[in-house]
């Protein structure tokens, strides 16, 4: 029996030493399965925060971009609001009575003559307003003018341009902004 019993204890030992080396074996791979999984979180929170950045800064740009969007759109309707008021106007000062149109021609060529002294005149081809009527020598009727004057001096080297269209427009481009702060807010 006594090999009986070394048998035992050599199966004994060898369970023991199998067991120390699985429980070894078990704890090396917690270990490093623990490691791994520290790995993993740390890798899968760096992409996290940086798709959580990513998609912050799609936010910003969609936003800056829906933004920029609707601000063009507003001012493509200021503008256009703004050109529609500048035609009524010129509209209405074109469509002025004859005898307001002359009264204004009058003024436009007082104011002038501080400029040239003694004008030709060149009117619409369709206005009633004479040489008389204006204070000046001559009045030349010209299809080329819509609603206005012109003034030219005697030699023509100088040319006043008066017409309604031109006078508006320079007020208009001077005023610009006033006139935006006032229909705009």
């Amino acid at each position: 029996m006594a090999l009986d019993d070394v048998k035992l204890e050599i199966s004994k030992s060898a369970e023991q030493s199998a067991a120390a080396i699985m429980a070894e074996a078990d704890a090396e791979i917690a270990k490093i399965m623990a490691q791994a999984d520290a790995e993993i979180s740390a890798m899968k929170e760096k992409e996290d925060k940086r798709l959580a950045e990513s998609v912050s800064r799609l936010q910003r740009q969609e936003l800056s971009s829906a933004e920029l969007e609707s601000k063009k759109i507003v001012l493509a309707k200021k503008k256009e609001i703004l050109n529609k008021a500048f035609a009524e106007t010129l509209a209405s000062l074109e469509s002025a009575p004859e005898k307001e149109k002359t009264a204004m021609y009058k003024k436009m060529v007082a104011s002038a003559k501080n400029v040239i002294a003694d004008p030709k005149v060149y009117v619409p081809a369709d206005s009633t307003a004479t040489a008389k009527d204006l204070g000046v020598s001559e009045v030349v009727k010209s299809d080329k003018i819509s609603a206005g004057v012109m003034l030219e001096n005697a030699d023509g080297t100088l040319m006043v341009d008066m017409q309604y269209r031109t006078v508006l427009q320079a007020v208009w481009d001077r005023e610009m902004k006033a006139l935006s702060d006032i229909l705009f807010g």
